[in-house]
């Protein structure tokens, strides 16, 4: 039986970058645990919501989506504003080594770690994705002896750019009211995919009015460039924000298409 077991807190201590002490200031980490009998695969999922919130229909849900593909998912609370860059991602990071470092508590196989994101939260995901490390062994917290790379990334409606058809309202969350060219330049994600980037499932629909599907577009042609392994579905039709996409006639197939994708990279059960 699925479980959800209350969150736990990222950090052990004082986050860095830490600006308030409110419950709504401390990361957070829940996990769902599909039950399986051997170790399986696992997703951090960072919710959208403009850096300004976290959307509760792109978590748990998904998460419960994912049990049922034997996927351990894990719903991360990342810092949003005031909080600012590198505070998010500095979350998201923390979480995907938090999950190597307790891998076998929450029997999971730590080489078969991705990240999924929505909207705002798909930038985290891609930037994630793209500014990683392998962990320093020689840390005394063993948590941060983890490597940060996903080995897989989901990317829905995500923001990617804020060179071209910026999100300006994620910009401004997460970057401040006039960020530089260079500050807009290091987090625009597809400026930063390498071939190490990991492979990557991306979804928008093409009426797409808050996020402009150019952003699947530029970093689909970067992983394309990269020889990156990717997939790309851009359905005709759908508002931003779907999740899920439950009864939606034409949105309604992406999880089938990406669980396909997760079964043959190895992160999903046959």
């Amino acid at each position: 039986m699925t479980t959800a077991p209350q969150p736990i807190q990222l950090w052990p201590a004082d986050a860095p970058e830490l600006i308030g002490t409110a419950p709504e200031d401390i990361p957070l980490l829940t996990p769902y645990l599909p039950g399986s009998a051997s170790p399986t695969s696992a997703i951090v999922i960072c919710p959208g919501g403009g850096y300004q919130r976290r959307a509760d229909h792109e978590g748990e849900p998904v998460a419960r989506w994912l049990n049922t593909l034997g996927v351990v998912a894990f719903v991360v609370d990342y810092r949003v504003a005031p909080h600012r860059h590198p505070a998010p991602l500095l979350d998201a990071q923390r979480a995907i080594r938090t999950v190597r470092a307790n891998a076998e508590t929450w029997n999971v196989d730590p080489q078969r770690v991705g990240v999924m994101g929505f909207s705002a939260g798909g930038h985290l995901a891609a930037t994630a994705a793209t500014q990683w490390d392998h962990g320093d062994p020689d840390y005394a917290d063993p948590v941060a002896r983890q490597g940060c790379r996903p080995d897989l990334v989901i990317l829905c409606y995500p923001v990617i750019s804020f060179l071209h058809a910026s999100h300006v309202g994620s910009m401004t969350n997460l970057l401040g009211e006039s960020p530089s060219l260079g500050e807009r330049r290091a987090q625009s994600a597809e400026l930063n995919v390498t071939p190490e980037t990991p492979p990557v499932f991306l979804w928008h629909t093409a009426e797409d009015e808050a996020v402009d599907v150019e952003n699947s577009l530029v970093i689909a042609s970067a992983l394309r460039r990269h020889g990156v392994p990717f997939a790309l579905h851009v359905l005709p039709s759908g508002a931003h924000g779907l999740g899920l996409a439950e009864g939606h006639t034409e949105a309604g197939i992406w999880p089938d298409l990406c669980s396909g994708f997760l079964r043959r990279s190895g992160l999903a059960q046959e």
